[in-house]
């Protein structure tokens, strides 16, 4: 007896040898079959989908779920049109403080803003409060006076880590702007966060995840690094999903810099625990590492100076430390992710790679560029040659696509986050958000943003770079699955992957490209149970 069985449904099941469906049978949280083998099974739960099209369930391969939960209860800044407006908001929440209440706030956007909130305005509008507020790229911050004094920023005792920017003025004074690892100077101060906090965060973030479709996610750097939030970040998922919090499944990057050599041939986390280490719900990915910063902040590694701008970017530390860490990372058995923004971090990353598969040869090492931002056409052939993973994002090109425009030229424009490059190279894509890097990281508009590669000023970012609903649809299901190693598992609709779909109001291989985005979510099951919607769909009495 089947444990659900749902029909009236019009499936796409990502499934070459059965493209389309009409039902499907679940048993044990994974599925049995399709169409006329389960149609006439008996079944415990028969729900009748109306018509829905249904899909397998989305995958983000690199977001921030912790972050992006603690800053659900932030103070929103990426509504904020103006530096003014910004101040507003500020003042309004210090009001509501104690004295030595800490204002945080994330997603303020200089380029909308008209440039970094101002470190005496921000005292003002503070009242002497501590403020902090968070760029919506995640690569800077601006703190007030306040806190700068308690980092030692002032008197000019802190300790810039590698790579890390404060920025000055013309009188040698900091402006309140930190970039990369100087924004360690602030985490120091407010973590590690208590696992009680992150576990709430994470559930704030599931429940908004589930409701866009997504049932499996990689959280992009956990544990340490000025990416992490505490060293028992992982104990947060692990505390959320035995309280029920957390309905999908997780991939952890835990960050480098937690990890330390563990025996005379191992280089991971205590115990020899590596990529893979887990169950079906919540399991150790790829370690990840930062080679770069960031384009927005204009911190990415360049091997050209941005346009109108003198720098070629930063990089995350000492390039022969930096390679390696990778190196090392490889010879332990791990799945790389490394962070890789400007042409001439992924330069390095490649180096890197190619150097650790000489050294220990891991054909199916499925290595990966976070990013991979800003590609030469050179460099696709290397990518290829080595098997590696791009993860781009393609919702920035919307929010910020007309920023990296100016930050680059219009001559590097066509190397900016690349899809059908990609695919025509032969490489595997996933679909990924970055948020909240990104203000809305849904997976139907990631979709949108990967056909139509339009900015928020209405300019198309390299056209020639587009690829169908089809080719993104694959990016958020079976490419996802592929990055993860698990193809055999998920991203797709057949017997013995895991029962994880969505139903939706509309097909997105079908519509227009400009309504991909509005697509309904009606339902998302996770292991063949409804983690979100579903109650409006009749059930069928057995």
């Amino acid at each position: 007896m089947l444990d659900l069985l749902l029909r009236d449904v019009r499936v796409l099941t990502m499934n070459p040898q059965h493209p389309t469906a009409h039902a499907i049978g679940v048993l044990g949280g994974r599925i049995v079959g399709v169409d006329d083998e389960v149609a006439d099974l008996p079944a415990r739960q028969v729900i009748d989908g109306g018509g829905a099209v249904v899909t397998p369930g989305f995958a983000d391969s690199h977001n921030h779920m912790v972050w992006y939960g603690l800053s659900l209860a932030e103070l929103d800044l990426s509504r904020c049109g103006s530096a003014e407006e910004l101040y507003d908001l500020v003042a309004e929440q210090a009001a509501a403080l104690p004295s030595d209440g800490w204002v945080i706030g994330s997603g303020y956007d200089d380029f909308v803003i008209g440039g970094h909130p101002d470190r005496a305005k921000l005292d003002r509008a503070g009242g002497g409060r501590p403020v902090w507020l968070k760029h919506r790229s995640a690569h800077m911050c601006v703190a007030s006076t306040e806190i700068l004094a308690k980092a030692g920023v002032l008197d000019g005792s802190a300790r810039v880590p590698e790579g890390g920017v404060v920025e000055r003025d013309a009188d040698g004074a900091p402006t309140g702007l930190l970039a990369e690892q100087a924004q360690q100077l602030v985490d120091a101060l407010v973590k590690p966060y208590p696992v009680e906090e992150l576990t709430a965060a994470i559930g704030r973030a599931a429940q908004r995840y589930a409701a866009e479709g997504l049932t499996h996610v990689t959280e992009a750097g956990v544990g340490g690094g000025w990416i992490g939030h505490s060293p028992a970040e992982a104990a947060a998922y692990q505390l959320a999903r035995q309280r029920g919090e957390l309905p999908l499944r997780v991939e952890l990057m835990p960050a480098s810099e937690v990890l330390h050599q563990v025996g005379p041939d191992a280089f991971g986390l205590d115990l020899g625990l590596r990529t893979g280490f887990g169950d079906d719900f919540l399991r150790i990915g790829p370690m990840k590492i930062f080679t770069d910063g960031a384009l927005s902040s204009r911190t990415a590694a360049v091997t050209e100076p941005f346009h109108g701008h003198g720098g070629n970017g930063v990089l995350g530390d000492d390039p022969e430390v930096l390679r390696e860490r990778i190196r090392a990372a490889h010879r332990g058995g791990w799945r790389v992710a490394a962070h890789a923004i400007g042409d001439r971090a992924i330069d390095l990353t490649l180096e890197a790679f190619e150097q650790a598969q000489q050294e220990l040869p891991r054909p199916d090492a499925r290595h990966r560029i976070e990013h991979s931002a800003m590609v030469r056409p050179d460099q696709l052939s290397r990518m290829a040659a080595l098997g590696v993973i791009p993860v781009p994002q393609s919702r920035f090109l919307y929010e910020i696509g007309d920023t990296m425009i100016g930050a680059v030229g219009d001559e590097r424009e066509p190397w900016l986050y690349r899809q059908r490059s990609f695919v025509e190279a032969g490489l595997v894509v996933p679909g990924s958000s970055d948020r909240p890097c990104v203000s809305n990281g849904a997976p139907l508009l990631g979709m949108r943003s990967m056909v139509d590669r339009t900015t928020k000023a209405g300019r198309v970012l390299s056209p020639d770079e587009r690829v169908d609903a089809v080719e993104a649809l694959r990016a958020y299901t079976t490419h996802a699955a592929w990055a993860a190693g698990q193809e055999h598992q998920r991203g797709q609709i057949a017997a013995g992957m895991f029962a994880d779909f969505v139903l939706l109001d509309a097909d997105p291989t079908t519509v227009s490209t400009s309504a991909i985005g509005d697509i309904g979510v009606r339902a998302t099951f996770v292991a063949g149970r409804p983690v979100h919607g579903a109650e409006e769909f009749a059930e069928v009495p057995t």
